[in-house]
């Protein structure tokens, strides 16, 4: 595919097949979330959907995307764009999804601290904010 793919790979870790960068390169290439539905629709059709979803389990667990809730309760893929890594994750920013283009994105704004009560811990945090994205307006 590309030095990027590539290189983007290595960094995480991860070993280079033909797979993995095609699914690699399409994050690079969209700037919004995608599902796995998504996914399926853009590439090769040599891929089955069990090597999309063990390719997305396997970059989720490398640190190298996140997961992203929409307001639909479906789940949805996009690039960390912070130092993540395999043991933590550094995603607890706000994500906007366009009711116009319908399209889901990471935006640079971390989410407000929360003080839970007592005897509540929480494991991830989640923030979406529906309105009309910059491309719409």
């Amino acid at each position: 595919m590309s030095a990027v793919t590539g290189t983007l790979l290595r960094d995480f870790k991860l070993r280079s097949t033909p797979n993995r960068e095609e699914i690699l390169h399409l994050f690079l290439l969209k700037k919004y979330a995608l599902s796995h539905g998504d996914i399926e629709k853009e590439i090769d059709n040599s891929l089955d959907r069990v090597t999309v979803y063990r390719t997305l389990k396997t970059f989720l667990d490398k640190g190298l995307i996140h997961k992203v809730l929409d307001d639909e309760g479906s789940l949805k893929y996009a690039l960390c764009k912070e130092a993540c890594s395999v043991a933590e994750h550094h995603h607890d920013h706000v994500h906007f999804k366009c009711t116009k283009c319908g399209q889901t994105s990471c935006l640079n704004v971390n989410v407000p601290t929360i003080k839970l009560p007592k005897g509540y811990e929480a494991n991830e945090v989640n923030l979406l904010i529906q309105g009309v994205c910059e491309h719409c307006n």
